[in-house]
């Protein structure tokens, strides 16, 4: 495989805005990439200097082994980029956009567009004022899909989105990947990253700390967990089980989070009446603060 997107220490300042340093990344062709952060982290700027939106203040970047601020035009022209924040014309409406854009990439046919409105729930004739933001997202989508780009470049992509239509989100994307087309998205949600995503890398305060296959992303997901008996019990063995942290006793509820040793734990708290269990995995914000040490000071950048 060869790569689609490469970067070579690439930075860029700005202000008193953290920006990136020293990115070194590598996403190959066919793959899903999962590009996480906390917010504040970087990731907005990244995507906005690949797409050459700005320029590096040092070091380089590549797609498709052009120069992003050499052939910026070549690539734009190749890529379907939604940005994180972008603006529609208030009186035109979806059909009107996609056929503007349409003319600009040459597509003279736009059935998978209509196709893509029609799975994802989109409006294409309501202008674009009168559309919700959740509404504007999926013709973000659209717009960014529909001439089938070798390469989606896509900024939190399913914000705004009902469970449903992320779920459709979804499927679109593991048949991108199954075209042999590139993915690069950024994203908070660990669901949607364990769903899709071959590879993840990890950005804290604009540096590039991990690149890592998803499953070992999901495997460092620790647990909460919420026990209630029907009468109280000893916390103290459940506190003295391997991978048992922050222990929380009140009355008949024990609360904690468990990162390890799941078999134990059940053992034990079958050895008592149970009558709920809950057991949830972290957000990726938890995350990265456990395993990458995300600073709560971070310059919200995206």
């Amino acid at each position: 495989m060869c790569a689609v997107i490469y970067t070579e220490d690439l930075t860029k300042t700005y202000g008193k805005a953290r920006g990136i340093r020293d990115v070194n990344l590598t996403v190959e062709e066919g793959e899903v990439f999962g590009f996480l952060g906390p917010n504040g982290a970087g990731k907005t700027t990244a995507i906005r200097v690949l797409m050459n939106f700005l320029r590096p203040t040092s070091g380089r970047a590549e797609v498709f082994g052009r120069d992003t601020v050499k052939h910026s035009v070549e690539i734009r022209s190749a890529v379907g980029n939604l940005p994180g924040e972008f603006a529609l014309e208030d009186k035109m409406t979806g059909e009107r956009l996609l056929k503007f854009f349409a003319r600009l990439r040459g597509v003279k046919d736009l059935g998978y567009a209509r196709e893509l409105a029609g799975r994802l729930g989109a409006d294409l004739t309501r202008p674009m004022r009168r559309l919700s933001r959740g509404n504007k997202q999926k013709i973000g989508l659209i717009q960014a899909m529909f001439h089938r780009p070798p390469l989606l470049i896509l900024d939190e992509p399913t914000g705004g989105l009902d469970p449903l239509v992320q779920e459709e989100f979804l499927r679109i994307i593991g048949e991108v990947r199954g075209e042999g087309r590139t993915v690069f998205f950024s994203s908070h949600v660990l669901s949607e990253v364990e769903r899709v995503c071959d590879r993840v890398g990890i950005i804290r305060e604009g540096e590039l700390v991990d690149v890592e296959p998803t499953d070992n992303l999901v495997n460092k997901s620790f647990r909460h967990v919420r026990l209630v008996f029907e009468k109280p019990v000893d916390p103290g063995p459940f506190r003295a089980l391997n991978g048992v942290e922050n222990l929380c006793a009140e009355g008949p509820e024990l609360r904690f989070t468990l990162y390890d040793d799941l078999d134990r734990m059940v053992k034990l708290a079958a050895q008592h009446r149970l009558v709920n269990m809950e057991y949830e995995r972290p957000s990726l914000e938890e995350i990265f603060l456990t395993y990458y040490g995300a600073s709560e000071e971070e310059d919200r950048d995206g």
